[in-house]
């Protein structure tokens, strides 16, 4: 069982938390590019608990400060873009995307100290298509992590933003349940709903899997397994990956290049990030019925089907053609997650041989924040080195023989997935 203790190390990531800290020694996707105009609007956003504008200047940098001025601490969301910088409409005062300030135009040139005033600002950096964001000291910083979907041209890639009212870790959570799958979302099908050729008809045939589960260098990851046809195991391989990643096997572990980013907003808020390839296998399509964005703290990339509306249930559809009566398949992840409450009640949670990898992962993330708070050790990826490391991680269904044992499973599919790239590009 999860203690109140633990709960709150967990679930809670502003400044001074022990999440908090180790959230703040990793890039966080927070923004997509397309929301950043030169010289255009800020906008708003919160991270980690922070209230946050971000900008485009001049030249195309991009500045994520405090929305603060430094001054007299009016809000920096209504400042003027212009000319490099962004100007505090109160008085004037400008600053750069590092939050050094430009100009104090209110005061005699004798009187100015703009070598001593610095807005609080924050390391960005994109890669096609996605503004990171990285919160800890600016000296620190590690490279972007080198995940395999953050490779794909902007122009190549599908790019998911959805608000999820939730703890950050309950909408990870789901991405490390598998046994969910046949429930939520495919609940009302059958086997021969799936083409012969599609492993993940097993799924259907045994709702039931076994898990094996065990840590990595940068995580957690599982394998969770059924008996498929002529002696061969149905496997599913899932990670999670620090700070707040996974790899989810909804799609054929050859084609794996998918993604997804599980960011805190504040205790109680977090915002879903998918990135994959938007054509040819393996791709992903986004999510639909997203309302347009406002210029609220939390008003971005909102979903049209909320609590308040009981996410669109059709109890008819429900009990004569769907298990759930809701339609989309992360609408159903949403109304799960949402509906265990703002920060879970993990006193009332009854945790199952199914739910291993969740709490195998809930342990490593405890450890590491204990680490990182007790010793000073950096947590798994979040230092200098590493980063590269992120891009040998792979998830996915496939069939193995029945008698491969799991310490060969991932590692032989891997070596298979990538032998069969390696002479595809040679050819």
């Amino acid at each position: 069982m999860t203690t109140s203790q633990e709960a709150e190390i967990l679930t809670r990531v502003g400044l001074g938390t022990p999440m908090g800290t180790l959230m703040r020694h990793y890039w966080l996707p927070a923004l997509k590019s397309s929301e950043l105009k030169a010289d255009g609007d800020p906008v708003r956003l919160k991270l980690l608990g922070e209230q946050l504008i971000a900008f485009r200047d001049s030249s195309g940098r991009i500045g994520v400060m405090d929305h603060r001025c430094p001054h007299r601490c009016a809000s920096l969301f209504y400042g003027r873009n212009e000319e490099g910088g962004i100007r505090c409409i109160y008085h004037g005062w400008k600053y750069d995307v590092d939050g050094r300030c430009l100009d104090q135009p209110n005061l005699p040139p004798h009187q100015q100290f703009k070598d001593k005033v610095h807005a609080k600002a924050y390391k960005a950096a994109e890669r096609n298509g996605v503004v990171y964001v990285y919160m800890g000291a600016a000296d620190q910083a590690p490279p972007l992590p080198d995940i395999a979907a953050t490779h794909i041209p902007e122009s190549e890639a599908t790019i998911t933003f959805a608000l999820r009212e939730c703890n950050w870790l309950q909408g990870l959570e789901g991405d490390i349940d598998t046994s969910h799958l046949n429930f939520l979302h495919y609940g009302a099908a059958l086997p021969a709903d799936f083409a012969p050729t599609d492993p993940a008809r097993f799924g259907q045939v045994r709702r039931d899997p076994e898990y094996q589960v065990e840590e990595h260098e940068l995580g957690t990851i599982y394998g969770a397994y059924r008996p498929a046809d002529n002696g061969s195991t149905y496997w599913r391989i899932a990670h999670f990956l620090f700070p707040c990643w996974t790899l989810a096997p909804f799609i054929p572990f050859e084609h794996y290049r998918i993604a997804r980013a599980w960011v805190p907003l504040d205790d109680t808020h977090m915002m879903f990030v998918m990135i994959g390839p938007k054509a040819g296998p393996g791709s992903v399509a986004p999510t639909e019925r997203v309302l347009p964005n406002s210029t609220d703290w939390l008003g971005r990339y909102r979903l049209t089907q909320t609590a308040a509306n009981d996410y669109l249930i059709d109890r008819t559809t429900q009990r004569t053609r769907t298990y759930t009566g809701i339609d989309g398949i992360h609408q159903q992840d949403q109304a799960v997650t949402e509906s265990m409450g703002p920060i879970t009640d993990y006193s009332f949670e009854h945790l199952a041989a199914s739910d291993r990898m969740v709490m195998a992962t809930r342990r490593r993330l405890l450890g590491a924040a204990k680490a990182l708070a007790e010793s000073g050790t950096l947590p798994p990826g979040g230092g200098t080195a590493g980063a590269e490391s992120y891009g040998r991680m792979r998830g996915g269904y496939f069939l193995a023989p029945e008698t491969r044992p799991w310490a060969d499973v991932y590692r032989l599919q891997l070596a298979a997935v990538q032998a069969a790239g390696a002479a595809e590009a040679a050819e």
